[in-house]
């Protein structure tokens, strides 16, 4: 199994999208900044989660959203966490 993650920075209120095959592992990595790319970022909430049987699914999913095409769905998700009550994370 493997998981497609969306997280955002309550630092600089921008997404990191990634994808594990060990998602606890992996949230933990960021949490104590051991991932360079959001080390300075943190403190970090997981906004989304998906699930994928194949590691080129997820692959291809995070490859989308990161793209521009991939875009608005990215917004949109943001959007949604942003509106349950989570806008005063800050």
């Amino acid at each position: 199994m493997y998981f497609l993650y969306i997280l955002f920075s309550k630092k600089d209120n921008n997404l990191y999208i990634g994808q594990t095959n060990n998602l606890e592992k992996r949230l933990k990595e960021h949490k104590l900044g051991s991932v360079k790319s959001t080390k300075n970022r943190r403190p970090l909430v997981l906004i989304k989660k998906e699930v994928f049987n194949s590691r080129s699914s997820a692959i291809k999913r995070e490859r989308f959203l990161k793209s521009l095409y991939g875009y608005k769905e990215k917004t949109k998700i943001l959007k949604e966490f942003l509106s349950n009550g989570s806008s005063k994370i800050r």
